[in-house]
């Protein structure tokens, strides 16, 4: 393969596993584009002009999505892409039937709970297997797998062993569980896709088609590339910038990638480094606050705590995991002997930066309202939807009068743009809404059959009451679990299964450990598992813009992102690092800057390099340094002082020694690795 090609058919196929397959034409194409705009109309009233209770908002969010799976989603990979046969048109209107059900006999199911009738569950057991195969279609076998082993685990809990038991449920019960209350199928996670997700997923689709995606490159490029490895540092940025608003790896990776990763390969960046760099970069935005790739909305929800609360907890370890790749990106520079892009080649900054400016209206207003004024994510991010609607009308007619062309064209661009975005934010939220869905199963299973308390006992059994080696284990599992399902997903099963099981064996240690932490904890190793190889489809995604082998790039970017996976077990212990009992200013500014540079101290550890090649003496005590500057509680237990922090300071004045001694002994000429 050509290097220098981007493998356009292996990046198609990515970007179809994600958004689908099937580009039908003629008169499916339009009733595609209709359901599509017309579920992005409905969220939008729900969420700032009709009132519509909880239940029935899910009904109809779950409906237009499952519709949507079959008709844009093929049966297999050898079925039709040009157009729909008859069977999915079939699929799709039996499974909004069978979902809207719910809606239409409402009053009547509300009025017998627990007490299904032949109807009902008919009706719900349809919905199910519906469900699982729009599962399957959109996201492959893995999660659909995992929902059908929960769905016989509730039947089959009396010939199971004693500590997985359990009294086992009759199909009657299961249906009526799972499908007609909200305690399985239309939970909370459906909840969370319903009333945040999809405007934010809206939002990031709309900035897009206004051309803000664009300029947060070029902004990055003309800020960051003078510097050595400046493409790789503005990929970083610009990966940053657009995570915070979209939350999709593989998205951030091709929307980003195809124009920094050409652009590092051009200065020295081997092909596989460049992609790995770009995935790395773009893995991270899913735990960039506000959006952090829907979770912090579902944590808010499963913990009982605002909104507010998660983006807190969830801020240092996001900006100090950025501030990482920058130094690991400049670490690469360093060893690869790579210079600066010529000034020519680098747009002006001020320009650049002024010439975009409307896009960061709409960003500006959304964050500050989320984190200033506190108000909800929904009545943000609505506010934050119409301002940058409003923008792209006033922009679009002021800029044609300006260059003297015609502003009745510039209107149609507009409107254009507008609806593009509409289209494109619902069909992005297919996989994702239909995720969420039969994830609920999972959760169901585990309310119906206390599967939960049971689990705490296998984990300490396996771990033989060793916190550290639970911890582990269920990092073990979210790796595994996430290399087939979406990060979402890989959350919720987790978090339902392991958070609890987290807390119980930490207390047992002597560990306080607080909810937030584990459930960030597993969030974090399910957000790994998305560029692991032997799946890694953020992965696949940037190896094919860079002509690189996937694999190797799937192997790189993990590498790159074992920073981290230390961070994780860090923030368990010393909770201080989630801004938990944090009570001043300046304390959060030592917690953020020690976490930063502990774990600058573990990446030269982990590369070899700091200003120059470090020795393997050097190399150990680095990872010495890393545990006293990210966990000083853990030292506390040996030796207690007033503060542990006075832990970390020493650590710092090994840092400083190590990097001041390469400094004064470094080589006169670059260092280039083999």
């Amino acid at each position: 393969m050509n290097e220098n090609k981007i493998d356009e058919a292996r990046l198609e196929e990515v970007i179809d596993h994600e958004v689908g397959a099937r580009h039908a034409t003629g008169i499916a194409a339009y009733v595609v584009i209709a359901l599509c705009l017309g579920w992005a109309l409905f969220q939008l009233s729900i969420a700032g002009i009709v009132t519509l209770d909880a239940l029935r908002s899910r009904v109809v969010h779950l409906a237009f999505a499952m519709a949507l799976a079959f008709l844009v989603f093929p049966a297999r990979k050898k079925s039709p892409r040009s157009y729909i046969p008859w069977y999915d048109w079939l699929l799709a209107t039996i499974a909004v039937v069978a979902v809207m059900y719910l809606v239409y006999d409402y009053k009547e199911i509300q009025s017998r709970p627990g007490a299904p009738i032949f109807i009902d569950l008919m009706f719900g057991g349809i919905g199910m297997i519906l469900l699982l195969e729009a599962t399957r279609r959109a996201l492959g076998p893995a999660l659909t797998i995992v929902a059908g082993v929960f769905m016989t685990y509730s039947f089959l809990g009396p010939v199971l062993p004693d500590i997985i038991g359990h009294r086992g449920y009759s199909l009657r019960r299961v249906i009526d569980h799972q499908f007609l209350t909200t305690e399985g199928i239309f939970g909370v996670p459906l909840g969370v896709s319903t009333a945040y997700v999809f405007l934010f997923v809206l939002f990031g689709a709309m900035l897009e088609r206004a051309g803000a995606g664009k300029y947060f490159i070029d902004v990055a490029y003309s800020l960051l590339g003078r510097f050595r490895g400046g493409p790789a540092k503005a990929a970083i940025l610009a990966s940053g910038f657009t995570g915070m608003v979209n939350g999709s790896s593989i998205a951030n990776t091709v929307t980003t990638g195809t124009f920094t990763i050409p652009l590092m390969k051009k200065v020295g960046y081997p092909p596989e480094k460049a992609a790995a760099i770009e995935v790395a970069a773009s893995t991270d935005g899913q735990l960039m606050p506000p959006i952090m790739g829907a979770a912090a909305f579902i944590i808010a929800e499963f913990l009982g705590i605002t909104y507010f609360e998660v983006v807190k907890a969830a801020f240092i370890p996001a900006v100090a995991g950025y501030l990482t790749l920058f130094y690991i990106s400049h670490l690469e520079a360093l060893k690869l002997g790579i210079k600066p892009a010529p000034k020519n080649e680098i747009p002006k900054f001020w320009p650049t930066f002024t010439g975009g400016l409307h896009f960061l209206i709409p960003v500006f207003a959304l964050v500050y309202s989320l984190l200033i004024l506190r108000q909800s994510p929904i009545a943000s991010v609505f506010t934050a939807i119409l301002i940058l609607m409003t923008i792209m009308v006033i922009q679009a007619p002021l800029v044609a009068m300006r260059k003297g062309e015609c502003v009745k064209h510039a209107f149609l661009k507009v409107f254009t743009g507008i609806f593009n975005g509409l289209v494109g934010g619902s069909r992005n939220m297919v996989a994702i809404a239909v995720a969420t869905a039969v994830a609920g199963i999972i959760v169901g299973t585990v309310t119906l059959t206390g599967f939960g308390l049971r689990v705490v006992e296998v984990v300490e059994l396996l771990s033989m009451g060793s916190f550290p080696l639970m911890l582990f284990i269920t990092a073990i599992a979210c790796l595994i679990l996430g290399m087939g399902l979406p990060t979402t997903a890989t959350y919720i099963v987790m978090a339902t299964l392991t958070a609890p099981v987290i807390v119980t064996l930490g207390a047992d240690a002597g560990f306080a450990v607080p909810l937030i932490a584990a459930h960030l904890f597993v969030f974090y190793f399910g957000i790994l598992a998305d560029d692991t190889p032997p799946v890694g489809l953020c992965a696949y995604a940037g190896a094919a813009i860079a002509g690189a082998d996937p694999i190797k790039t799937g192997l790189q970017s993990f590498y790159y992102d074992l920073r981290d996976s230390i961070m994780p077990f860090m923030f368990i212990t010393n909770t201080e690092i989630l801004l938990i009992g944090v009570d001043s200013v300046p304390r959060g500014i030592m917690v953020f800057v020690m976490t930063v540079l502990g774990m600058w101290a573990f990446t030269s550890a982990l590369q070899g390099h700091a200003i120059s090649w470090l020795n393997w003496g050097e190399r150990l005590i680095l990872l010495g340094v890393t545990f006293l500057m990210l966990n000083p509680v853990l030292f506390n237990f040996y030796y207690e002082l007033a503060d542990p922090y006075i832990y970390a300071f020493g650590g710092l004045l090994i840092f400083g020694v190590i990097v001041a001694r390469q400094w004064f002994n470094k080589p006169q000429e670059p260092v280039v690795a083999v």
